[in-house]
Order: C-alpha cells, then structure tokens, then sequence
C-alpha cells in the first residue's frame, strides 16, 4: 500500500518526504479497509515549507530585478559627476534613506577630489565638513579607522551610526551638526577596487533613528561593489581628459597679445574627445599682428599634437613672411604634404596692420565683420584645405576694416554644433553677429559672449560637444570714440 504524496507546487519537487501514515488522524475516522486506497489526511507542513521558499525565491527575484534596473541606469552614465549622482539616489533607494553624500577622494592623491550631496545644499555639505574627521563616519573610512562601536562581521568598514542623539562618546559637534541639519542616523560604506585602492565613502543619512536591515546591507553591498568600477573607469576617462585638456591649453596661447588700437577675445570648447581646432595672435615686426585660426583633421591625443606642431610651424612662418600671407599657408601646406601626407588641416591668416588686413584662406569658414553700419561675411578666395591638393595656392584678400568694427574668427565646429545645415548655420551665425547689443559692441569679450550664447543656447555653448569651438573676436578700436 502506497502513501500519497503531496503534489509539486510551481513545478517544485517537496523537500520533505510524505509520511507513510498520519498519525494526527482524528479517531472519528474510519478505518481504510482491505484492498482499498489509504484515506489518511496529508501532513500540510511540507506545504507550507514550499510557500516560504517560493516567498524567498519571489524576493530573491525582485532583488536581482532591482540590481540590475539600477546597474543598466550606472551603465548609462556618461560622466564622473553623473555616476556620482546616480549611485546616491540608487543607495538611498537602497537603505530607504532620503539624503546622503559621496566624498571622493582617491587613496593615490590623483585627484579630483569632490563632494556631492543628494538632498544637501552647499551650505549643508560645508557645515557636515565642519564635523573632526575622526568623528564623521566618511572620514573614518577614507583614513582607515576603524567603526565606533565595533564592527559587524562581514562588514569591517562599515559605519552605522543609527541613534546619533544617545550614542555615548559621540563627538558633541558631530551630534550639534546632525540637529542643525535634521538627521537623526547614518549609514557609510567605503567605494573601493582591487585594482584603484580606495576611491571614497558614500554615506546615507536617516530623518529617525534606524539603520538598514541584513537584506539591504547585502543589497547595498552588491550594488556598491559594481558602482565602484563604473566610478574607477569614469575616474581613469576623467583623468585622461584633464590631461588631454591641460596639453591643448600649454599649445595654445596663454595670453593674447596687446597691441595699440587692437582689442581681443576668444572663447574656446573642447570637445570630450579633444580635437585640432586652434587659434593664434601674434605681434609681428614693424608693429602688424598676425591672426590664424584652423583645424586639423581627426580627434584624441594625436590630432591635438598635430595641432601643435602646425600652429608651432605656421608661427615660425608669420615671422618670417607674415606680410604675404600665401607663401605662410603655402609653405604650411609642404609642411604638412612631406611630414604628415594621411592628414588635412584647415587654416585662415590674417596680416593685420592698423586696420588693413591681408588675409589667405586655406579651406576655412570667412570671417565675420560686425559694425554699426555693417554685418557681412569677408569672402575669402575659394581653396581647398591643406593637404588636399598636390600644390597649394590662392590669391590673398585685401580688407579695410572701419573704427569700431569687430572681426569674428572662428572654427566650423561653431557651426556644426548647431546641428542645423551649414546654409541655416550660417545665417544664425550672421543673425547672432547682427544682433549685438549696441552698447557693448566696443567690447570684444561681450560681443563673444553674445554671439557664442545666441548661436548655442540652452548651454550648449559650454557643454561637452562633439565638435571644438573656436571664436575670436579682433576689435579696432576707434579713437573718436573717447573724446565723444
């Protein structure tokens, strides 16, 4: 005689076997005769067992689809500052906190070192700074100390602090600061790599006194061990960029020169992955000033040193023959066809003595005259860019430019960050120029300004673009301007 079994939940074999009798059976029951199937009451207890692995295997799901919601948000990430943010509000979601910071501050003294908050202001995170390092549960952490109070097994460098107003041997400014800001508990964890060391603390902040439970301390740990590695690739790319960034500054000029009659400004934006666009001014003998502006071909380390190399090359050029503007892009060319023949460059030159101005253009965009009575384009002959052609050669453009007017240099990647067709970019970038607030048309730095803030709106003039900007702003003074 066989015993019944209970049937699979969920196609879930029961861990506990069915007994082969059941002797809680009430006496009322009648005994199963010969020949006939057993009429016992199945035992509920395996039952019950698989309702609570089936509730522990419910969670354990909705965990991992939690986990890997917030990874893919990390993933997405595109900055040092983004990351940071998101793994603070992914953490506070996490422990059910409401704010928080993150202090990074990498064990290599490589910098950047930065805090940020998530329902802190500035004031706020400067007040929480206030508290002894010693006390503050992210300076613990990134100085290697160990908890207050001990530490929970498994998790050495943890910091709770979940009653802060009765702990005993708090420090009396740290429970002054949590007061004044309204915070009644904390929780930090350290942000860590094998390979990086330590990168920083996280550090979530409770309105009551609690702490996370076991669930949310694995939880947290899970997400924060993938964080730091997406933080320690945001923090490499970072570093690069800074020192991509400091190398095109060092070959561009620290100052603009000044030079009687002649006022200037630019602005410049890089792009993320650092382009060739550059600018130059310098004085030339018998007191003229020489102007160039261009762009080399490619992006990333190597079109910023070729950059370097032909702005180096085109100023030894000016110096020699900056008044014939030709044989400066001429040579510039052979330059370029005999020691770099895979790459092209942009260029415009401009011999500017007084108000007279020779220029040559080698396949870049005409320069922009503004002015009281006028706003218009300085055609330049038509060339095709260095590089392009077997020989190159223009003829050169004779402009006078009138007291009180301002030429406008610039690179295409002003235009292209438009993202309009070069035609409609054109015209904005004229609609911009033309619209320059009289009142500061004697200022060069507020006519960039203008022109820059009006053809890129909603900030994309200074965020990170695809394309380098350039934008130089020659102003001629006039000299009855003062005594009117």
């Amino acid at each position: 005689m066989n015993a019944p079994h209970v049937p699979k939940v969920a196609g879930i074999q029961p861990a506990l076997p069915a007994p082969a009798h059941n002797p809680d059976a009430s006496p009322a029951q009648p005994p199963a005769e010969s020949g006939s199937p057993v009429a016992a009451t199945p035992d509920v207890r395996p039952v019950e067992h698989l309702a609570a692995v089936q509730d522990r295997l419910a969670g354990w799901i909705s965990d991992l689809t939690t986990l890997h919601e917030l990874t893919e948000r990390l993933a997405r990430t595109e900055t040092l500052d983004s990351a940071l943010h998101e793994l603070l509000r992914a953490g506070a979601a996490l422990v059910g906190a409401r704010r928080g910071m993150i202090v990074l501050e990498p064990a290599d003294g490589q910098g950047p070192d930065t805090t940020v908050g998530l329902g802190l202001g500035p004031a706020d995170l400067g007040t929480i700074e206030t508290i002894p390092r010693s006390s503050a549960s992210y300076g613990r952490i990134l100085d290697g100390l160990p908890p207050e109070g001990g530490a929970r097994p498994g998790q050495l460098d943890e910091v709770a602090h979940p009653d802060l107003r009765n702990e005993p041997d708090l420090d009396p400014r740290h429970r002054e600061v949590a007061a004044r800001l309204g915070y009644a508990a904390s929780y930090a964890v350290p942000l860590a790599t094998e390979a990086a060391g330590r990168l920083g603390a996280a550090v979530w902040l409770y309105d009551e006194p609690t702490e996370p439970v076991e669930r949310q301390r694995h939880l947290i740990g899970l997400y924060t061990r993938y964080a730091t590695e997406q933080l320690a690739r945001h923090l490499e790319l970072t570093r690069a960029r800074a020192t991509a960034d400091t190398l095109r500054d060092e070959l561009l000029p620290s100052r603009l020169p000044r030079v009687g009659g002649v006022r200037l400004a630019v602005r410049h934006r890089t792009g993320p992955q650092g382009g060739g666009d550059w600018y130059d001014a310098l004085p030339l003998p018998e007191g003229a000033l020489g102007l160039a502006v261009g762009g080399v071909s490619g992006s990333g380390p190597s079109a910023v040193a070729a950059m370097g190399r032909l702005r180096a090359s085109l100023r030894a050029y000016a110096v020699m023959e900056g008044e014939d503007p030709v044989a400066v892009l001429s040579d510039l060319e052979l330059l370029l066809r005999l020691t770099e023949p895979a790459r092209s460059a942009t260029a415009l030159f401009i011999h500017c003595e007084q108000r007279t101005l020779l220029m040559a253009g080698a396949g870049h965009c005409p320069p922009l005259i503004v002015g009281d009575r006028r706003t218009e384009f300085v055609e330049t002959s038509l060339s095709a860019p260095l590089g392009m052609l077997s020989c190159w050669e223009a003829p050169s453009v004779e402009f006078e430019a009138a007291p009180g007017e301002t030429l406008l240099l610039y690179s295409d990647g002003l235009l292209h960050r438009t993202g309009e067709p070069m035609d409609r970019a054109f015209a904005r970038l004229h609609a911009a120029a033309a619209s320059v607030p009289r009142s500061v048309r004697d200022d060069p730095d507020a006519v960039a300004d203008h022109v820059l803030r009006t053809v890129l709106p909603d900030g994309r003039d200074t965020a990170d673009g695809p394309e380098d900007v350039v934008l130089l702003a020659v102003h001629f003074e006039d000299p009855g301007a003062a005594a009117r």
